[in-house]
C-alpha cells in the first residue's frame, strides 16, 4: 500500500495513528461511547490528549466500562480508591465530575430517550463537514460548541467548557475536521 496522508496531529506514534484512523471524526451514536468520550475529553483539561489516550484502557477498568448507572452510585470510598489508581489521572475534581456527569447523563437519557438524541441536536443530527486545508484553520470552539457547553453546564455536567465540547465534537464525528488531504476526510 502506498503512503497514506493523515492529519499531522496524529503522526506521533501508532497509538495516535490508530485512534485517528479508526475513531476520531467517525460519527458515534453509541451512548456508552459518547459518555466515555465526554469524560475523557474533560479529563484532558490542562493535559495532552495523548496522555489521556495512553491511560484509556485503565479508565475503562477503573470506571466499570463507563457504565453510567454504576458510576452514578460511586461512594467517597470509591473516590479514594480511584485517587490511588496510578493508571488514571488522579484529580479529585475530575473524578467527582465523572460521577456527577453520570447522574446528569442518566437524567438526559431519561428525558430524551438516549444521550445520542440529545447531543446530536447541537449539529442538527448530521456531522458538520468542514473542508479545512490545514490544522491552522481549525477553530478551538464554534457557536455549536458554545451552545452545547452552555446546555451541558445547565444540566449539571462538569469539565464541559466550549473548547472541551469542540474537541468532543471532533472526536465523536459531530464535525469532520480531518484536513481535506487526509484519507479520512472523505
Amino acid at each position: 500500500m502506498g503512503t497514506v496522508t493523515r492529519c499531522s496531529w496524529c503522526l506521533k506514534d501508532q497509538l495516535y495513528m490508530d485512534y485517528h484512523d479508526h475513531e476520531w471524526g467517525t460519527p458515534s451514536h453509541d451512548d456508552t461511547h459518547l459518555f466515555e468520550m465526554l469524560n475523557l475529553e474533560g479529563a484532558q483539561a490542562g493535559l495532552s490528549w495523548y496522555t489521556v489516550l495512553t491511560k484509556r484502557e485503565n479508565y475503562r477498568k477503573a470506571f466499570d466500562s463507563w457504565d453510567a448507572k454504576k458510576i452514578a452510585k460511586y461512594t467517597e470510598a470509591k473516590v479514594e480508591k480511584l485517587m490511588q489508581n496510578p493508571g488514571i489521572i488522579r484529580n479529585r475534581l475530575k473524578i467527582n465530575a465523572t460521577i456527577g456527569n453520570a447522574k446528569a447523563f442518566l437524567a438526559v437519557q431519561k428525558e430524551f430517550g438516549s444521550f445520542d438524541t440529545y447531543i446530536w441536536q447541537f449539529v442538527g443530527g448530521q456531522p458538520i463537514d468542514h473542508k479545512y486545508k490545514s490544522l491552522s484553520q481549525v477553530p478551538p470552539r464554534t457557536p455549536e460548541s458554545d451552545a452545547m457547553s452552555k446546555d451541558l453546564l445547565k444540566r449539571g455536567f462538569k469539565f464541559v467548557g466550549s473548547t472541551i465540547c469542540y474537541a468532543y465534537m471532533q472526536a465523536t464525528g459531530m464535525v469532520n475536521d480531518h484536513i481535506t488531504a487526509c484519507w479520512k476526510h472523505q
